[in-house]
């Protein structure tokens, strides 16, 4: 049985709420696909998602101000900005990938197309929970270790 108090402590210092507060919002999760896949001018992100523009400009400044894009001015015409990825914005691309194959495993839609590695060609491996060794690890498999002493803990709740 889970100790529910020690679960409430860590769930107030788990990174996840925080995570999915800058990026968990339909048109943030959107807007950080189209940048992922080489969008870089409202106006193409507008036109891209259908998005309002006041919705647009918002979400651009939130994903800017939480160091997942950033904005600079387009050396071509110095009236556009260009909003590129940052290395934290980068840094998310697992995650959106896990995202599309869980909802293309579990019905929420199929694409025709796939990612594939560059160099060969062919597509990238599935994303997964997997050993320091490489094994792939089912839920069961896991457990919790205080990082500071490497040292198990017995029955912990489950914090992911």
């Amino acid at each position: 049985m889970p100790d529910i108090e020690s679960f409430r402590a860590a769930a107030l210092r788990c990174p996840l709420p925080p995570a999915v507060e800058l990026i968990g919002e339909k048109w943030a999760f959107l807007i950080l696909r189209g940048a992922l896949n080489g969008l870089q001018h409202f106006e193409q992100f507008q036109a891209g998602l259908g998005i309002a523009r006041n919705i647009l400009s918002n979400r651009l400044a939130k994903l800017v101000e939480g160091g997942i894009l950033e904005r600079k001015p387009d050396p071509d015409d110095r009236r556009k900005v260009i909003y590129s990825l940052s290395e934290k914005g980068e840094a998310l691309l697992p995650v959106v990938l896990a995202l599309r194959q869980w909802g293309e495993d579990w019905g929420h839609g199929r694409q025709e197309i796939i990612l594939a590695d560059q160099r060969d060609g062919k597509p990238i491996r599935r994303i997964c929970v997997q050993a320091e060794d490489g094994r792939e690890l089912k839920l069961e498999e896991l457990m919790w270790v205080d990082r500071a002493t490497g040292a198990s803990l017995k029955h912990p709740p489950k914090q992911i």
